[in-house]
């Protein structure tokens, strides 16, 4: 009988033969906005820095975006208004459990340049804070350099870098277990598209 009423529809260019399911509208059918869970410590340190800043609404399990929670293990701004805020996970037991994730972001106010770090020990001569670059990544309206050599707080990390408004920010994850590279970077990609940005408030 369906076989035969949508047979007849194309002898009537009035008539149709579609499917009796509910068709999700446009609005329904995109992603849902990210949304930044404890915006108000972000919101504190975009005001302290005079610039906007990047809350990540995702972080991989069990940490949170919390500023000054309990995986919050750094939350640093210098002189120059540069910040660096780090969220870790460590376990320690060994076997399958063991393993850390750890998360920093970083922004560079007024700076689009790479900054300068030194290699350690006896070698004090100035090499860029992060190389080696591996493409770029594109999300939420942010074009990302991966760079997959970095140093100081970001060393054995995959990092993305990007630029806003004249100023450099950074994302980076730890590359170590229970991780591999590909579920790093996938991660860093949703983190990417999960980023909140918070502006300067009057």
């Amino acid at each position: 009988m369906i076989t035969l009423l949508c047979a007849a529809a194309f002898a009537l260019p009035a008539a149709g033969c579609s499917s009796t399911e509910p068709q999700a509208s446009a609005a329904e059918a995109k992603p849902a906005k990210p949304v930044c869970a404890y915006r108000a410590g972000w919101q504190r340190l975009a005001n302290r820095i005079d610039a906007p800043v990047y809350c990540p609404a995702w972080l991989p399990d069990p940490l949170v975006p919390q500023l000054k929670g309990r995986w919050n293990n750094i939350y640093a701004v210098d002189s120059d208004r540069s910040y660096l805020v780090s969220f870790v996970w460590q376990e320690t037991g060994g076997g399958a459990a063991g393993g850390e994730l750890h998360v920093n972001l970083r922004g560079y106010p007024g700076r689009t340049t790479i900054p300068s770090c030194t290699r350690g020990g006896k070698d004090k001569r100035p090499i860029p804070c992060f190389s080696d670059a591996r493409g770029t990544v594109r999300a939420n309206g942010i074009a990302a350099t991966m760079y997959t050599v970095n140093q100081d707080a970001d060393q054995w990390h995959v990092l993305l870098a990007w630029r806003h408004r004249g100023s450099l920010y950074t994302l980076s994850e730890h590359l170590a277990p229970p991780l591999t590279y590909r579920k790093v970077v996938a991660y860093l990609k949703r983190e990417l598209r999960s980023l909140v940005r918070v502006e300067r408030s009057a």
